[in-house]
């Protein structure tokens, strides 16, 4: 969500929901997963009544190569990411956060955002691509 206090609003309405709804929760299934969905929903039913844009410009004041253990560099290039998360769609975003910040396989991103195993890859590569280009454009490039 990018704002502590948005995050909270919308982890507290994400349980309330799980919880106004554990009647419908199918116990054949991961509990996590379904929790997620739920996340998931919720949050972009946030960025839908703040009108936010998921899908804004990356802004990165230029941008050096990293060079080994600098502090600045690395906190920059931090600011990349971050920059280039932001420039995903909703649903790419969490699929490759789900992956590489998650450690979840192809099945588990499928079974959490409810879209078959095939479209969680499509989504994966689509993010890296997507995130490969804004950091280039903003002057990263892989050493």
């Amino acid at each position: 969500m990018r704002d502590p206090a948005l995050a909270e609003d919308v982890a507290q309405e994400a349980f309330l929901k799980a919880f106004r709804n554990l009647a419908t929760f199918d116990a054949s299934r991961r509990f996590s997963s379904w929790m997620f969905r739920i996340a998931h929903n919720a949050a972009l039913d946030a960025l839908r009544r703040s009108k936010a844009d998921p899908v804004k410009a990356a802004e990165v004041v230029d941008p050096p190569m990293l060079a080994a253990a600098d502090p600045i560099q690395i906190e920059a290039l931090g600011e990349a990411l971050d920059a280039a998360l932001d420039a995903l769609r909703p649903e790419w975003r969490t699929a490759i956060v789900l992956r590489y910040q998650e450690g979840c396989s192809y099945e588990e991103i499928a079974e959490a955002l409810g879209i078959p195993e095939n479209t969680a890859k499509t989504f994966v590569h689509r993010a890296r691509k997507r995130m490969a280009d804004v950091l280039t454009a903003a002057g990263w490039r892989p050493s």
